[in-house]
């Protein structure tokens, strides 16, 4: 059965978002993730976070870049600094996929109570 070029897409994205899930799934990452929510829109340099986490710089590093492979954070340099934000975007985009399958289509969850949680 040939596949069509919505489920292609579909497919493709489910992959995406299944990543970017994926890439949070440790501790550290979802820490950090935190950490550069509560720094947002300015975000933090590498020895801010590290201090703040108490992560080694190699880990630190590691992490870092996974999340930023899958889009999640932004780094921009700043002389010899690494400045790393959270790509909210990316996040928005990713919580739409997410509720408009609980939230939206079926309403195993109600919008109503995912915004509650956020609070």
């Amino acid at each position: 059965m040939p596949t069509t070029t919505a489920a292609r897409k579909n497919t493709q994205q489910v992959t995406k978002y299944a990543d970017m899930f994926s890439a949070m799934g440790t501790e550290a990452r979802l820490r950090i993730m935190q950490l550069l929510l509560t720094a947002h829109p300015e975000g933090l340099v590498v020895g801010e976070i590290q201090e703040e986490l108490d992560i080694p710089n190699s880990t630190l590093s590691h992490h870092l870049d996974k999340l930023r492979n899958e889009g999640l954070v932004e780094v921009s340099r700043e002389g010899t600094f690494l400045r790393y934000t959270a790509n909210t975007e990316a996040l928005q985009e990713l919580l739409q996929f997410h509720n408009s399958e609980c939230c939206t289509r079926n309403k195993a969850v109600k919008p109503r109570d995912n915004v509650q949680i956020c609070k």
